[in-house]
C-alpha cells in the first residue's frame, strides 16, 4: 500500500465556513472584504495539489538522502527540494498572508494555516525552510528600520530569500537569559556579531541565494538575563554582494526531519543591524516565535492527519481473521479516537489563526483587543497539544500496520520519527504549559480565560438550543467549563502561598484547557453538522464528534484532578 496524502478539503472547508464562520468575520475585516468561500476553496484546492503532487513525492527520498555539508562549508539539500521550492515561490505561496504593500497576497492567515498543515503532512523536513518566513516577515515589518524593510522585507515576503532564527546556544536552550553571543556596535550603525549558535534550522542551504538570520545577542552594556538581549538581522550575503563572516560548523544527524538542515553556526564578527530597540530583542523576537509556535502546532496536526488517513486506508484493506481489521473493536477504537482528536484539534488550531486575523484586521477595536488576547491564550495550547498528539497519535496509528509499520517502505515510521521534534523545539511543551498558566492566565487575573469560558458557555447554550439530540455536547462543554473555573481558582489561591504551585500544575492545566477546547470543538462541529443536509459527511461528523465526547473527554478529569492538587509538594529525587 502506497503511503499517500489526500488533503481533507471537505473537513477544512467545513471548519472554516461552517464551524468558525470565517467568511462572516472576513466581511468585518476591510483587508479581507473581497475574500469569500469560493476564493478560499480555490486557494485550498490549489494548495492541496501542490502538497500532494509536487511535495509529497520528495518526502521519503529526502529522508533517506538527508542534507550534506560539502568541503566548502555549503549545505546541499536532498534531490527535488530545490525544484519544489522554486514551484512554491512561483505559485506565490510564501506571500499568501503578507501585506500587498510588500508584495503579499493579503489573504487570511487561516488559509495559510490550512496550507501549512498540508505541507507538514507531506514533507515536514522540506517545510522547515519556508515555515519561518512569515514570522521573520512580521518581525522585520513591525520592528525593522525603514532601511531594513526596504532592503529585506519584500524579498522575505515573496520567498526569494529565506530566513532562520538563531536563538539556541550550547548550554542555553530554554534559558535564553544564559545567551552569550555578542553584538559590538560599529561607527556606521551596524553591529559585529560574534558567538556560536546551535540547532539552527535552515541556517544554510541551496534553496535561495540569500538567507536572513535573526540573531539574539548582547550589546556591551547589556544587563544580565533576558532583559539584556538585542535582536540583529545578519544576512548570509551582504548588500555589496560579499559573503558575511559566519560559517556552518556542522550538521546534526537527527532522529527525523532529515531533509531539514539543522546547523551549528559560528559568527565571526559578522555584520548585522539591530531590529527594534537595543536590549528589547526578545520582545521583537516573540513575533517570530509566536508565529513559529502556531506553525509547529500545525506540524503536529499535519502528522496526525497523514498518519490517520493512511492507517484508516490500510485497516480497510488489510484482512485478518477473514475480515478487514477496521471492523475489529480494538482497531475501531484506535481509529475513531484518532479521527475525533485530529478533527477537533483542526477546529482549535484554525480558531487560533482566525483570532490572529481578527486581532490585526477587524474593524472593531474592541474585537481586535479581545482577539489578540484569545490568540495569545490559544497559541501555547495549540503548540503543545497538537504536537503531543502529532507524535503519540502517529505512534498509535503505527500500531494499525503491525510489523509493517516498522518498515521504511510503509511510510508511517518516518512520520513517527519526524513528529517527535515538534514537542521539543520552539519552546518545549513544558515551557508552553508554564507560559499558558503563568503568563496568559494568572498574570492578568484570569481575564483572557474568563472571556474564553464565556464563549464556551455561549456555545453550549447555542448547541443545546439547536437540536435536542445535541444535549450531550452542551452538557460536556458545560462540565469542562466548570472544571476549568474551579481548577484556575484553586491554583491562583495556592500560588499566593507557594510560588511553585503553578509550576507543579502547569502540564496538567494545559491538557485540561486543551480538553475544554476539544469539548467546544466537538459541540460547535456537531451543531454545524446538524444544520447541514444529511450526507455521509455530516452523519460521519456527528458520529465522530459523539465518540470524542464519550471516549476522549473523560481523560480531562484526570488532568483537572491533578491540576487541583497543586498544593501538594513533590518529593525530591
Amino acid at each position: 500500500m502506497a503511503y499517500t496524502y489526500s488533503a481533507p478539503l471537505e473537513d477544512m472547508r467545513f471548519v472554516i465556513e461552517h464551524v468558525l464562520e470565517a467568511p462572516r468575520s472576513w466581511q468585518a475585516c476591510p483587508a479581507f472584504a473581497e475574500v469569500d468561500s469560493h476564493t478560499a476553496g480555490a486557494v485550498l484546492e490549489e494548495a492541496a495539489r501542490f502538497a500532494s503532487e509536487v511535495l509529497q513525492p520528495t518526502n521519503a527520498l529526502g529522508d533517506l538522502e538527508g542534507c550534506l555539508l560539502d568541503g566548502q562549508g555549503h549545505v546541499r539539500t536532498p534531490a527535488g527540494y530545490r525544484e519544489a521550492y522554486r514551484a512554491f515561490v512561483e505559485g506565490g505561496w510564501p506571500a499568501l498572508p503578507c501585506d500587498p504593500a510588500w508584495g503579499g497576497q493579503g489573504l487570511p492567515l487561516v488559509l495559510d494555516a490550512a496550507m501549512r498543515e498540508m505541507l507538514s503532512a507531506c514533507n515536514h523536513g522540506w517545510n522547515m525552510y519556508p515555515d519561518l518566513l512569515h514570522g521573520a516577515y512580521e518581525t522585520i515589518k513591525a520592528h525593522g528600520s525603514q532601511d531594513l524593510k526596504a532592503r529585506y522585507l519584500a524579498k522575505v515576503a515573496s520567498g526569494e530569500w529565506l530566513a532562520a532564527m538563531a536563538l539556541t546556544e550550547p548550554g542555553a536552550g530554554s534559558d535564553l537569559g544564559a545567551l552569550r553571543t555578542k553584538a559590538e556596535p560599529r561607527p556606521d550603525g551596524s553591529v559585529a556579531v560574534s558567538g556560536q549558535k546551535i540547532f539552527i534550522s535552515g541556517a544554510d542551504h541551496d534553496l535561495t541565494d540569500n538567507i536572513v538570520h535573526l540573531v539574539l545577542a548582547r550589546l556591551p552594556d547589556a544587563a544580565p538575563g533576558t532583559k539584556g538581549l538585542s535582536l540583529a538581522l545578519v544576512p548570509k550575503v551582504l548588500p555589496d554582494g560579499t559573503r558575511n563572516a559566519w560559517v556552518v560548523e556542522g550538521l546534526e544527524k537527527k532522529m527525523g526531519i532529515k531533509g531539514s538542515a539543522t546547523c551549528a553556526v559560528r559568527y565571526e564578527g559578522a555584520t548585522g543591524w539591530l531590529v527594534g530597540e537595543p536590549h528589547r530583542g526578545l520582545a521583537a523576537m516573540f513575533l517570530m516565535m509566536n508565529s513559529a509556535r502556531l506553525h509547529v502546532g500545525l506540524q503536529g496536526l499535519g502528522h496526525q492527519e497523514m498518519a490517520t488517513q493512511n492507517a484508516l486506508r490500510y485497516a480497510l484493506e488489510r484482512e485478518q481473521f477473514r475480515t478487514p481489521i477496521a471492523r475489529l473493536p480494538a482497531m475501531r477504537h484506535l481509529l475513531l479516537r484518532a479521527l475525533a482528536l485530529t478533527e477537533g484539534q483542526r477546529v482549535v488550531a484554525y480558531r487560533a489563526a482566525l483570532a490572529i486575523d481578527e486581532a490585526h484586521h477587524h474593524e472593531s477595536v474592541e474585537r481586535r483587543t479581545a482577539a489578540a488576547a484569545l490568540a495569545a491564550l490559544l497559541t501555547p495550547v495549540v503548540k503543545a497539544f497538537c504536537t503531543h498528539h502529532g507524535f503519540h497519535g502517529a505512534a498509535a496509528a503505527q500500531q494499525v500496520f503491525g510489523g509493517y509499520g516498522y518498515v521504511h517502505d510503509y511510510g508511517i515510521e518516518q512520520t513517527v520519527r519526524d513528529a517527535r521534534i515538534a514537542m521539543v523545539y520552539e519552546g518545549t511543551n513544558e515551557i508552553q504549559a508554564i507560559d499558558l498558566l503563568q503568563r496568559k492566565v494568572l498574570a492578568d487575573g484570569g481575564g483572557a480565560l474568563a472571556a474564553l469560558l464565556d464563549e464556551c458557555e455561549a456555545e453550549a447554550t447555542r448547541t443545546a438550543a439547536a437540536d435536542a439530540s445535541l444535549a450531550e455536547f452542551a452538557a460536556a462543554l458545560r462540565e469542562q467549563t466548570t472544571a476549568a473555573r474551579d481548577a484556575t481558582a484553586r491554583i491562583a489561591a495556592a500560588a499566593r502561598a507557594d510560588a511553585e504551585a503553578p509550576l507543579r500544575a502547569a502540564d496538567d492545566y494545559l491538557f485540561g484547557v486543551a480538553h475544554l477546547l476539544l469539548a467546544w470543538a466537538f459541540a460547535a462541529s456537531a451543531r454545524a453538522a446538524q444544520a447541514l443536509p444529511r450526507t455521509p459527511f455530516s452523519e460521519g461528523k456527528l458520529r465522530r464528534m459523539g465518540y470524542g465526547v464519550r471516549h476522549v473527554l473523560p481523560q480531562a478529569a484526570v488532568h483537572w484532578q491533578r491540576a487541583r492538587a497543586c498544593g501538594e509538594s513533590l518529593p525530591h529525587l
